[in-house]
């Protein structure tokens, strides 16, 4: 583990935003991080800090739509905040008087980094920002990855030509992660290609499908977020104990699922559910972001799913052939009057239709055997039962 940060006076640093802790919350203090640029001028960085000692430090170089204080920036800190990591965001589009960072910059940048806190272990660069950390990677070698966003293959800010730049990717030999979107308007596709081509194994490409360049779409941020978070966390060490030093990590609990606010305001949610990530919201016609799937889609999904694996462990056990099985369902409210089958009579009722489609050479015996399986899925009894859903408060220390 990395000590807290003991900023010093001269680096002009100071608290721009403090989150109490509360419990199963990952928490974060943001400050404003003043450096010296390579031409004298002073610069600035995002810093967010996760609760309690950070496991590592990430760099960001970037040109997000909104800056440091827009929600994709954030929701990049957010993703590496919550692994433990602490970030250092540098917005190369925006600095004092409205000039752009260079390479140089963001290498004096990971320089003070290392003197106050620790030396970047992860390089993230979005744009030009991706161009840069690529061209200063061989001035970090505390850096265990890295990854662009949307990245340019020839342009490193104020230097390097393309086959230059080109070299430095083929000699990087560390773990690379490619993203780009096919309909980014600024960067194109081969941008990416030309990257990914060039670098040594291990390398890793993600087409972020629908993305703009700027990630102004919080479901594309999110997702982009998270998916550069738990790739980089491979390459770094196992979180510490703080009573029996580094060993690995807790395994996830299984039975408890827990809902907390996203960067997608404003109704956003970031799910943890066994040790893994999903994200809920409303749609953008109701004043949601439209960041993830409804909260009733999520029930559909459950629904859904555990009708699929019902029905593949019976037709497995069975030794069926059923190659591929798709269920599709679709929720709405109908009058009570209209369901003969009801014991309510009046009002409305929730009504979930269920459609299962099998693929294979199943005969009529066995499609009908395993429409009958479909109705001993789990959760479609726990939804037919009744279910007691006991809401309690947890207060700090209570």
């Amino acid at each position: 583990m990395l000590a807290a940060p003991p900023f010093h006076p001269h680096n002009g640093t100071v608290v721009a935003a403090a989150r109490r802790a509360r419990k199963g919350v990952t928490v974060t203090e943001t400050r404003t991080l003043t450096f010296t640029g390579a031409r004298e001028d002073q610069l600035t960085g995002r810093l967010d800090l996760p609760d309690g000692k950070p496991r590592a430090v990430v760099l960001v170089a970037h040109g997000l739509s909104g800056g440091n204080e827009g929600p994709a920036a954030a929701q990049i800190a957010r993703s590496f905040n919550e692994r433990g990591l602490a970030v250092l965001s540098v917005d190369m589009s925006r600095q004092a008087g409205e000039k752009p960072a260079h390479a140089d910059d963001l290498a004096l940048a990971a320089v003070e980094l290392r003197s106050t806190l620790a030396a970047p272990s992860i390089l993230v660069g979005h744009s030009l920002g991706g161009a840069a950390v690529l061209a200063i990677a061989e001035q970090v070698p505390e850096a265990r990855a890295i990854v662009t966003l949307a990245a340019p293959a020839d342009a490193a800010a104020d230097q390097a030509d393309g086959p230059a730049q080109r070299q430095r990717i083929a000699t990087l030999d560390r773990p690379l992660l490619v993203i780009h979107s096919p309909d980014d308007e600024v960067v194109s596709l081969g941008a990416a290609g030309v990257i990914f081509e060039a670098a040594r194994q291990p390398k890793s490409f993600i087409s972020l499908d629908g993305a703009d360049h700027g990630l102004t779409r919080p479901a594309d941020a999110t997702y982009a977020a998270g998916v550069m978070a738990a790739w980089a966390a491979r390459y770094l060490p196992a979180p510490e104990d703080p009573d029996h030093g580094t060993s690995p990590a807790a395994p996830a609990r299984h039975d408890v699922v827990v809902v907390t606010g996203s960067e997608a305001h404003p109704f956003g949610q970031r799910i943890t559910a066994g040790g893994h990530q999903l994200v809920a919201d409303e749609p953008a016609a109701i004043g949601g972001a439209d960041s993830g799937p409804t909260p009733y889609d999520l029930l559909l999904a459950g629904l859904g799913a555990c009708t699929a694996i019902t029905v593949r462990m019976y037709a497995d056990r069975k030794g069926w052939p059923l190659r591929q099985m798709t269920v599709r369902l679709r929720h709405s409210r109908i009058h009570a009057v209209d369901c003969l089958d009801c014991e309510t009579k009046t009002g409305q009722l929730d009504q979930i239709e269920r459609e299962l489609h099998f693929e294979g050479d199943l005969t009529d015996d066995q499609r009908t055997r395993l429409m009958s399986i479909a109705e001993r899925c789990p959760v479609h009894r726990t939804l037919h039962s009744e279910v007691l859903v006991a809401t309690t408060e947890d207060r700090p220390g209570g």
